[in-house]
């Protein structure tokens, strides 16, 4: 087993934009890493607290992740932290090694880890 990470940021408080952001980065860490989701155990998701239009787990159900379980929980509130940001915690069954995971931060997360981002 091995974990991917990735993080989008999200324009604004609104369904749409949480479901694009959400569906962008679910597509990009799915593609990066040749994923399908038979090969996924479960998926953790966050979104910071000034996101409460959507549940990021619903927009990856709207993918048609079915099978796979999702939990959506609220980011730790830490001052001067990242707003509208949501990231993902994929659980993969599999043996790829960690340094050959593609983990993906977009938009402005991708001044989260820097170092990850190419």
């Amino acid at each position: 087993m091995y974990a991917v990470r990735g993080a989008i940021s999200v324009k604004a408080n609104e369904e749409q934009y949480i479901a694009e952001a959400t569906k962008k980065l679910t597509k990009s860490l799915m593609q990066e890493n040749n994923l399908a989701e038979a090969d996924l155990i479960s998926i953790i998701t966050t979104a910071t607290d000034d996101l409460t239009k959507l549940y990021p787990g619903k927009a990856i159900r709207e993918l048609g992740y079915n099978s796979t379980p999702i939990l959506c929980m609220q980011e730790m509130k830490v001052e001067n932290s990242s707003e509208k940001m949501i990231r993902l915690l994929v659980y993969v069954e599999g043996t790829k090694a960690k340094t050959e995971v593609k983990h993906q931060y977009l938009e402005k997360a991708r001044k989260l880890r820097p170092d990850l981002v190419k």
